[in-house]
């Protein structure tokens, strides 16, 4: 019974290791700079408003909070009114690329693969910094011993004797489990626990189906 106890306390009831807010800042730079290279039919208003505004306040969080376990509540808002922005116009873009393709406009068929190429990896990375960002409450709340349960169930969790000793996700493992959702639309080897981590994956699912749909049916187009 006590090595039950044992086992459960190292899947998951142990404070996940300090994270730096680089890896996530570089994500999100990335899903702006393909968001700023998408044709501008593609864009709501000027293409270089959203990635400029984005930037501006990336660069603010770097500076003001480095350290996501010392971070306030404010920098934490700050965060996700980041990824959402991010996600919103990335959504906006599916509609218009969806629009495009639906009214039979006369755009070069070839760019707009590679505009929905560059949607499907934003759609990629925006939902890595949403799974990042929603886990046990996010990367500060996951240091400390008391944080809440988890949002998703990784293999190291289920079998933590074939992990390192204070094993703990980071982004990258944030990361992956977003791009085998987006290419399987489904889990793969890391379940959703909660509802929301359950919504977000549908979502995201959902979106990357549609996305692999648009690049289907218009290269079937310029093959004809």
């Amino acid at each position: 019974m006590s090595g039950e106890t044992t086992d459960a306390h190292a899947a998951w009831g142990v404070a996940c290791h300090r994270e730096p807010r680089w890896p996530a800042s570089v994500a999100a730079l990335a899903a702006l700079l393909l968001y700023l290279t998408l044709p501008e039919r593609l864009t709501i208003g000027p293409g270089w408003l959203i990635p400029a505004g984005e930037a501006a306040l990336l660069l603010f969080l770097t500076v003001t909070f480095p350290d996501r376990e010392r971070e306030e509540s404010v920098g934490r808002l700050l965060s996700i009114a980041v990824i959402a922005v991010i996600n919103a116009a990335n959504v906006v873009s599916l509609g218009l690329l969806v629009h495009a393709l639906l009214v039979g406009t006369k755009a070069d068929g070839r760019s707009l693969i590679l505009a929905a190429v560059q949607i499907w990896l934003t759609n990629v990375l925006v939902f890595a910094l949403w799974y990042w960002e929603l886990d046990r409450g996010g990367p500060g709340e996951r240091t400390h011993p008391q944080h809440r349960e988890p949002d998703f169930l990784f293999p190291q969790m289920v079998t933590p004797e074939a992990a390192r000793p204070g094993w703990s996700p980071t982004f990258l493992d944030y990361l992956y489990v977003a791009f085998t959702n987006a290419t399987a639309f489904s889990p793969t080897d890391t379940m959703p626990l909660t509802p929301m981590a359950k919504v977000l994956m549908g979502v995201q699912s959902a979106a990357s189906l549609l996305t692999i749909a648009v690049v289907a049916a218009r290269a079937v187009n310029i093959l004809g």
